[in-house]
Order: C-alpha cells, then structure tokens, then sequence
C-alpha cells in the first residue's frame, strides 16, 4: 500500500510546485558564486528551501525535512554573514540539492524517502560548525583534451553505460541506446565522485548516481549514491500529464466555443429555410456569411486551444546553468551559460523531447567547444568562457541556438577522420564543401577522441541528436570558425499537433508527407529519366538526384506510370519521390491507427471530403526499403 494513501494529489501538486522551487535555487546558487555578496540572492535561496521544507513537513516526510533544515541553516548563516561562501562550501550545498531532487524520485513513486547520506551530513554539519570544507580536485578529474590538431570536433557525451567494446563503428542497438538517453534502467559501473558530477544531468536512474561533491577525507564513505550535482530533474518513465493553463486562456477557449454554438444555431435555422424552399439570394448570401463566420471561429478555437499547450521554453533552460557549472568544475574551465529567450513558448510534449537533445549540446560546449584555460591563455582568449543558449520565434517556427567562444571545428580535420574510421571514402570526402563536412558529426560512429573517456570518445551521440531533432520534424545545422566557436540551430515547428503537409496520389489513394521535407514539386517525363549504377535518376539543376516511387516504398503494385515528382529532403538524403499526382497543401492532426501500426505509417487524417488520408513516416520508409529495389517504371524503352 502507498505511503501516501489518499494524499496523492497533495502530493504531486508538492511536487510539482516543490520541483520548479529547486530547479530555481539550484540556478541561483550558481549565480551566488558569481556574487557571494548578494544578499537579495540568497534571500531568495533562503525562501525557497523554507517553503519546500514546509511542503515536505505538511507531507509528513521527515527526511526531507531533515535534509531542508540543515542546508537552510547553512543559507541563514551565510546572509547573516557568519559563514562566507567557499568552493567547498558550495559543493556541499550542491550535493545538498542534489540529494532533495533525488527524494523528490523517491516521492514520485509514493514511497518515503530514504535518509540522506550520511556524508552529506556530516558536511552540512561540519559547515554549521564553522570547520573548513576542503574543494573537490576537480582539475585532477578533468577529461583530456583533444589534440590541437583534431579541429577540437563537439562530440556528444555517451552514457557510461554503453559497453566498453562498442569502439567507433560497431553495430550498436540504437535503441537500447535511446533507452539510457531517455532514463531507462541499465547497469551502471561506479563513476568516481569528481567524475559523477558530468554525468548528473544524463537522465539516468538515481540509484546510478554518485555525490556531485566528495566528502572530506576524515568523513566515512557514503552508504547510499544520492543523485549527482546535474541538478537537473530527473526524467520520469511516464511523461508528465499535466499542464498548467493561464485562465485568461481559458476564458478565450469559453467564449469562442459559445460564439461556434451561437453560428452553429443561426446555419440551422437557414437549413431550415432552405428546405423549406426558401432559396432566394438573400437566404443563401446569409448561409455563405454563416459558414466562413463559422471557419473564422474554428480556426480562431484551434489556435487557442494549441496556446493552452504552450510552454515557455525557460522551464527547459533552467536546468542547464547547474550542468554546465557542474561539468566545467569537474574539467577545470571557467564556463558561463548565458541563457536569452526563456519567454519564447513552445509546445509542452516537444519541450520534453528536447530535454536530451540540448543535454548533450551543452555538454559538448563545455567539454570539447572551449578549450582548457592554458589553451585560452596562450590565444589571448578571456579566462571565463561563454556558452550562449537562446531561443527565439520567427513565423511558425521556434529556432534555437547553442553557441560557444571555444576553439571552432576544422572541416579538414573532419574530412580526414570520417575517411579514417570508413564512414566515407576518399572520393566522396573530397567533394564536400565546408558546411557538408560539417555535417559529417552527425554520422553514426563520429568521434575525433583517440581515447575514451566517461564523458565522450565511443563516436555516437551526435546522431542520436539529430535523429531526436528528427522526429520532433525539426532541423539542425551548424556554423563553426576555428579558433572563435561553434554555433548549433536547431529549428522546430510551433507544435506537433497540427501537420502542415503535402497531399499526393498514387493508385487514386491519397497520402500526406510533411511539408518540412519538401522543396518543390516537378513534372516527370520518360525521357529526362536517366538510369546511373542501374537507378532511376533526373537532373534537377545540374544535380542528379535518385528517384524512390512511393509505390516501391510502400510495396504496391503501381498502376500508372508517376506523373510527378517531389522533391524532398528525408533521412539525410534529397530525392525525388514520384507519385501519380498531388493534392494540394493542408494542415492536418494526425490521428494514431487503433492497434495497428503499418511500416512507414505515421497516422492517418481526413481530407475536407472526408476521404481517409494516410500520413507518410518518411524517415521509416527510407531507413526500411532497401535503395536497390528494382524499379521497372522508369526502365527506358527504345
């Protein structure tokens, strides 16, 4: 039975309420070692750990309550000028933290909390007591660099739970892989306490985890491994399922659906006219003003609701600045996180997806974007990095950029790594410009780190972004000068929920593919089709691109030769998919297919005649079907 039988609500309402309170002390206090003497800061730091012990207090939950009152204890003493902040001091304040985000887990799942670790504390009190906290040899830790000359390439950090022998290259379970990534259990090796701290932010289990600070030397050896200084919140194995509306937004949901029962009665009412004869001009201008009033309402009620589901992206960004400070103490760097667009709204499901993604991109700014402190020494580069994270709108999509004042990448250097671990020939390397060899750290198996390490060198990850990117129907591209920085942008659409889409034909059925992967739509004639290596091929602009018939990919019999051509982007690749003709642009809400799931099937929607459309999962089709499929409809005939 839960130990919080009939307090359920209470309790994730705490918890809700309780983990937005954390996530802004853990942001503040990174702020706190920036100005010490701010004593607003750590009023507000003071406050919030007041209200969560309260929480905690009404809830009965005794060892968070413990743990709250010593470390605001330590908050106290500190604004009142008893104590004065130390690194030390703050790494045990941290570990503090760390360990209430990980009895917030434990609450999740209706149990109590265990106890703190006794290391922690015997730190907090020792702090209390006004005894010197020895700094965590962080420096000592710190992953070795790349080499000068490997173009200092951002490579993603890989879960320290990837084995040991999937070296560069190897055929890995890239599923199993996005189950570490997204928090599934898995066998964990023992991190060491200084290296725990990087991996804090990984959204792994928090049995995994090690102290984010190591206790002092005289102090016994923990008992139990509370969850590392990340102090991001941990990733639930079921999403969360509830989102917090603004009420204005409500309201305008409320008047709208009134006003469509209001238009909805006056075209019954001419319904009524009209079938009783009356069909004069007058009746059926009346009809047409009804029926746009009422297309006018339902787009304005669609838009509303699709805001009650808006975010604001913030929420994200404020688990970074901990990671980041959190990462760079363990590899010895002065790194700051400047975050900027917070406000900018985004759907609530993509904003989950994204927490992965922008992990992985903020740690490798830090790690491998900005080089060590004599690097930055030596160029006349400030000692305090910076690593910007922003976020803005533009139209209908949300861009966000990840950027860093670090070392830069060297498309040469890529060229040569990819030609050197296979991935792509000599020939094919020398064809590519600047910006495509960029593109290549996206590959699978990636890496310029000769020596692997907890943080990253195993090449994967990278890809793993893009495909996140992927499936959220986004885009991410990246810039880099060497010597000045990276920049990464990833581009996204507004929301999920409504598709913008291409309608196309094949066998008089109609289809949908995202509008996102098309550039243009273009005539087929028999005789601009060339065969290349035995394929199917046109010239578009002086560029031969490969055609795939829908009716290949999708295993139909055709019965028409394709009139059409689209031109798309899907899977890393351009293309022409030919079809039989086109529909025309629509915006659509995909619906899942009940117990089925047909291969390459995203979902189905209906057109305005009410004709069942079948959304097209582009990124399956091409990944599934073999590109060698022999394609007789474009065989050329004398």
């Amino acid at each position: 039975m839960s130990d919080f039988a009939g307090m359920e609500e209470l309790l994730q309402d705490f918890l809700l309420e309780a983990g937005e309170l954390l996530s802004q002390v853990d942001n503040k206090l990174v702020e706190l070692e920036k100005r010490s003497d701010d004593k607003n800061l750590l009023n507000d730091i003071f406050r919030g750990f007041h209200t969560i012990k309260g929480g905690a207090g009404f809830l009965n939950v005794d060892n968070l309550v413990s743990l709250c009152h010593r470390t605001e204890n330590l908050f106290d003493k500190l604004r009142n000028g008893e104590l004065s902040l130390s690194p030390g001091l703050m790494d045990t304040i941290l570990s503090a933290t760390a360990t209430v985000r990980e009895m917030f887990n434990e609450l999740s799942s209706h149990v109590q909390p265990q106890a703190a670790d006794p290391a922690i504390i015997a730190s907090l009190e020792a702090a209390l007591a006004g005894e010197s906290l020895p700094a965590p040899g962080a420096t000592a830790a710190a992953a070795p660099s790349l080499p000068a000359d490997t173009g200092g390439v951002v490579e993603t950090a890989v879960p320290a739970a990837t084995p040991a022998s999937a070296a560069p290259g190897d055929d890995i379970n890239w599923a199993a892989l996005h189950a570490v990534l997204t928090g599934a259990p898995v066998p964990q090796p023992a991190a060491a306490p200084a290296a725990a701290a990087a991996s804090a932010a990984d959204t792994k289990p928090a049995e995994a985890r090690t102290p984010a600070a190591s206790p002092p030397a005289d102090l016994p050896a923990p008992s139990r491994a509370p969850m590392g200084g990340g102090g991001a919140p941990q990733q639930s194995l079921q999403k969360e399922t509830t989102i917090r509306v603004d009420t204005v937004r409500l309201d305008q949901v409320l008047n709208l659906s009134g006003e469509i029962g209001l238009t909805k009665n006056r075209i019954s009412n001419l319904k009524t006219h009209i079938l009783h004869g009356r069909t004069d001009s007058e009746t059926l201008k009346a009809l047409d003003m009804a029926v746009n009033q009422l297309d006018l309402l339902v787009s304005d009620l669609q838009n509303a609701v699709m805001k009650t589901r808006m975010q604001p992206i913030g929420r994200l960004f404020q688990k970074y600045p901990r990671l980041a400070r959190d990462l760079a103490r363990q590899l010895g760097k002065d790194v700051e996180l400047v975050l900027s667009g917070e406000e900018t709204e985004l759907d609530k499901t993509m904003i989950e997806d994204l927490n992965d993604p922008l992990v992985h991109l903020v740690r490798n700014a830090v790690d491998h974007g900005i080089e060590s402190q004599e690097e930055r020494q030596a160029t006349h580069k400030p000692e305090k990095a910076i690593v910007s994270l922003s976020a803005s709108q533009m139209g209908d999509h949300i861009y966000i950029e990840i950027s860093d004042d670090g070392k830069g990448m060297r498309p040469d250097i890529i060229r040569a790594k990819a030609v050197e671990k296979g991935i792509i020939d000599a020939e094919t390397a020398n064809t590519l410009d600047d910006r495509q060899s960029l593109q290549l750290i996206f590959l699978p198996g990636f890496s310029t780190k000769d020596q692997i390490s907890n943080v990253s060198g195993r090449g994967v990850g990278m890809d793993v972004v893009k495909t996140n990117i992927t499936r959220l129907n986004g885009k991410i591209d990246v810039i880099s000068v060497p010597g000045q920085g990276s920049t990464f942008t990833i581009s996204l659409p507004l929301t999920l929920a409504i598709l913008p889409v291409l309608v196309v034909r094949l066998n008089e059925q109609s289809f949908a593919v995202p509008l996102s992967m098309v550039r243009e739509i273009i005539p087929m004639k028999q005789n601009e089709v060339q065969r290349v290596s035995g394929r199917a091929t046109m010239i578009v602009r002086d560029e031969v691109l490969p055609i795939r018939a829908l009716s290949s990919l999708i295993g139909w019999e055709p019965r028409n030769i394709p009139a059409y051509g689209v031109l798309m982007h899907a899977a890393g690749s351009t293309f022409i998919l030919a079809v039989d003709g086109f529909v025309g642009r629509d915006d659509v809400v995909i619906k899942p297919l009940a117990d089925i799931k047909p291969k390459g099937i995203a979902g189905a929607t209906l057109s305005g005649d009410g004709c069942i459309v079948l959304v097209l999962d582009m990124e399956e089709l091409l990944t599934s079907t073999p590109s060698d499929t022999p394609n007789s409809l474009f065989t050329r005939t004398a």
